[in-house]
């Protein structure tokens, strides 16, 4: 009997430590929400361009539609929308300039997510996505047979929209049911060119653009340089300080408007302002579903 009443002592002692652990860690989630930033704004983005390895195409896309997408970004604090998007082997041969500096060759890369982050909350998003994907590759839930193309953290610059105040926002981007995307990245001639690149995008070549085509809007952000403690398939940033990245939200299929999507890497180099390394229309996967692996390669 002695014996059974020190066992539920330790018992008891043992459950009020787990109860005080967990109002403890209730109430820091809690004190988080009470706090900081928690607007819409599209502050930060997560843009990542992925090619699976041959033969793997089928595995890595129910990987990432099945599990990564959402354990891997959204069910993570401050990162409130997202969207997958494709390039079958028809949309990979439009991209261009054939020598760019993001995809080597310049089709690589078939799968594209985006992601929204809310402004000012990018740090609190980072200590939780390293800390997670550093818990995901403990328990084997990294798919490994897969190249980072392009994969950055950025913070968002600028939206230019074609119709004003009409029409989705740019916090509605990755929730609207848009048809295509065109990723767009521009290297401005060096770092103290960049601000006037951004400004000969948003007040001049992207309002010309945008006029009377079916892009309804574009996003444009400068990418961050990722932690030190990233998980190391993932390289680190390049042209964090000369780069742009471009978001063009398209209402028609790509393929059937790309003649207005050529030109724009004279345009830029035209104006003096720096270099298009890579333009690349995607359209929407349909979550849960393979459709288009086949038309992959």
């Amino acid at each position: 009997m002695p014996n059974t009443e020190r066992g539920s002592d330790a018992n008891t002692n043992t459950n009020t430590n787990t109860n005080t652990n967990t109002n403890t860690n209730t109430n820091t989630y809690a004190a988080l929400a009470a706090v900081g930033p928690y607007g819409v704004r599209p502050g930060h983005a997560l843009i990542t361009m992925v090619e699976p390895h041959p033969g793997h195409e089928y595995a890595y896309n129910r990987w990432y539609e099945d599990d990564h997408y959402y354990a891997g970004a959204m069910a993570m604090p401050w990162m409130y929308a997202g969207r997958r998007w494709v390039a079958t082997r028809d949309l990979q041969e439009l991209r261009y300039p054939e020598k760019s500096a993001v995809a080597q060759p310049v089709t690589a890369g078939c799968y594209l997510s985006t992601y929204w982050v809310t402004e000012g909350r990018y740090d609190e998003h980072m200590k939780w996505t390293v800390g997670i994907n550093k818990r995901l590759n403990r328990d084997a839930r990294v798919y490994r047979d897969r190249t980072h193309v392009f994969t950055a953290f950025q913070d968002h610059e600028a939206t230019v929209y074609r119709d004003g105040a009409a029409g989705p926002r740019d916090f509605h981007a990755l929730d609207h049911p848009y048809a295509g995307l065109v990723l767009q990245v521009v290297d401005a001639d060096g770092p103290d060119g960049r601000a006037e690149l951004l400004e000969w995008l948003r007040s001049r070549a992207l309002p010309r653009r945008l006029a009377g085509s079916p892009a309804a809007m574009v996003t444009v952000f400068r990418p961050t340089p990722l932690p030190g403690d990233r998980m190391t398939y993932v390289k680190q940033v390049e042209g964090v300080d000369t780069r742009l990245t471009l978001l063009w939200f398209l209402e028609a299929d790509p393929r059937t408007c790309w003649d207005g999507f050529r030109g724009l890497d004279a345009e830029v180099a035209d104006a003096g302002t720096g270099r298009v390394e890579l333009v690349a229309p995607f359209i929407p996967t349909v979550p849960g579903t393979d459709r288009y692996v086949d038309q992959l390669r």
